[in-house]
């Protein structure tokens, strides 16, 4: 399979704070005095120098990124005063064979160890980054906020130029990073789909076939000759995602706007993203917090932490270790400080674990065996009768199912002060493998009324089980699916007339 996207070595360093002096007059008269007369910076602040802040308590010299690869900082081919250099090569669809290179201008910004910086005054957004996706390649891009995922998708769409290392992409770009992004506010929709096809290197015939396809999937066709200002932001999205994937990128670009559309309009999107991947060939880019949506359309993914390349593989795989990375809910829990305990003023979750057939307390559960959610609680005085209920999410949070307690319920019934406990026994064969969610809530019925609903109090861990005694004992592959309950079949033979 070809290379649609090499990456190698790829920093990016942002320097924080202001770095003008915020007057036209100022910046002339500081550059005219440091470049032409050689004097210092006339508007350092007392104990600053011209290279740096004074290492004065509390501050260390700037450190190069480390990792286990080969620092573009620390490399020696990197003088102190000399820039580094970047560059992203573009391969356009009538060069593919050709392999013919676009060097991206020579970035601005000088090794860090040409100067000694005080860390605080610098950050590395993205530190040596080394990937390669192929083409046709749908891969998922996810990480906290801060992560440097945004960062990435500007250097790849040439928003930004890195501090070092290359980048190499094979065919054009179209990217959707922000709402808004490539459009002209005072220009209508039409207009701006031609503008953007005409960056794109696409003539005008080109663009003609495609435009009522565009205005059809973005659903603006009255308001198409309406300058874009007066959109909405779903408006926006939607029509900036239709030219975007239907003007025949050979890299399709998504950052996290498609959240500000409809989920309409998001299942419709990923769909064509699918259709865009698998069926036309192309690599798609997509970065979301929404890791339903990242398991949907995806087939590989990356996590970045701290600028860092964390991991990389399956998307299930990565989206795991994501997941149980950030996730902090344990497997049991037990409040022994009341006033921190969740409830209500009558109401108190002391204990929450899950229990074997036998009553014997786990950690896990198997894919074929039933088990029990014990939710333990005190009734802090006397109080009318209420009941329980549960609700389970996938680690991803869809939510899979909703259960209250189906005893009798005693609405003439006072209740005590005192320590209870329930129990809610979940079926074998039911869940697929993997981590799930439990949120605890309390209620009274006629009329209904909620008294407490507690979210991600409880983590359930579900293995599967090596008999494979929810499928077919010749099967061994895993079953698709959110559940995988084990069915009665039956067979029936119709007699031929």
């Amino acid at each position: 399979m070809a290379i649609a996207i090499k990456i190698e070595n790829l920093s990016k360093q942002y320097r924080l704070g202001l770095i003008s002096t915020r007057t036209l007059s100022h910046d002339l008269n500081r550059w005219y005095q440091m470049n032409i007369r050689g004097k210092e910076d006339p508007y350092l602040k007392i104990g600053e120098r011209a290279e740096g802040r004074s290492q004065s308590a509390g501050c260390r010299s700037i450190r190069a990124p480390k990792n286990n690869l080969k620092s573009p900082v620390t490399d020696p081919s990197l003088s102190p005063g000399n820039s580094a250099k970047s560059h992203l090569s573009h391969i356009n669809e009538t060069e593919l064979e050709n392999k013919s290179e676009i060097c991206n201008r020579q970035s601005a910004i000088a090794s860090p160890l040409s100067h000694t910086m005080p860390s605080r005054d610098y950050i590395w957004a993205l530190s040596d980054i080394n990937l390669e996706v192929e083409q046709g390649e749908v891969l998922g891009i996810i990480g906290k906020n801060g992560a440097g995922k945004s960062t990435l998708l500007k250097i790849l769409s040439k928003v930004t130029a890195p501090t070092t290392g290359t980048v190499k992409a094979r065919g054009r770009i179209a990217s959707l990073l922000e709402v808004g992004t490539g459009f002209h506010p005072e220009m209508t929709g039409r207009e701006n789909i031609y503008m953007n096809g005409a960056i794109m290197g696409m003539s005008k015939a080109e663009i003609t076939r495609k435009l009522d396809e565009i205005v059809d999937f973005a659903g603006v066709e009255t308001f198409i000759d309406t300058p874009v200002k007066r959109y909405s932001s779903g408006m926006t999205v939607r029509l900036g995602f239709a030219v975007a994937a239907h003007l025949e990128p050979e890299i399709l670009v998504v950052d996290e706007v498609l959240a500000v559309g409809d989920a309409e309009f998001q299942k419709k999107a990923i769909g064509k993203m699918q259709d865009i991947s698998k069926g036309e060939g192309r690599t798609v880019l997509f970065v979301s917090h929404n890791m339903a949506a990242v398991m949907d359309l995806c087939d590989k993914a990356i996590i970045l932490q701290n600028g860092y390349l964390q991991n990389r593989g399956t998307v299930n795989e990565v989206v795991a270790n994501y997941l149980k990375s950030s996730d902090h809910i344990d497997i049991s829990r037990e409040w022994l400080d009341l006033e921190k305990a969740p409830g209500n003023e009558d109401i108190k979750l002391r204990k929450l674990y899950t229990i074997s057939p036998m009553g014997e307390t786990v950690d896990f559960s198997l894919t074929n065996s039933s088990f029990g959610i014990c939710i333990e609680y005190e009734v802090l005085r006397e109080i009318p009768y209420f009941t329980h209920g549960i609700n389970v999410y996938t680690s991803t949070g869809i939510h899979l199912f909703s259960s209250h307690d189906n005893n009798k319920y005693q609405k003439e019934t006072k209740l005590k002060k005192g320590l209870y406990s329930t129990i809610a026994w979940i079926p074998g064969n039911l869940l697929q493998e993997g981590d799930y969610l439990l949120n605890v809530a309390a209620m009274r019925y006629n009329p209904f009324q909620v008294l407490f609903h507690e979210k991600d109090l409880l983590r359930i861990q579900i293995v599967d089980t090596a008999l494979n005694s929810a499928k077919h004992e010749n099967c061994s592959l895993n079953l698709p699916g959110i559940i995988r309950p084990k069915l009665d079949w039956s067979k029936r033979t119709f007699k031929r007339i």
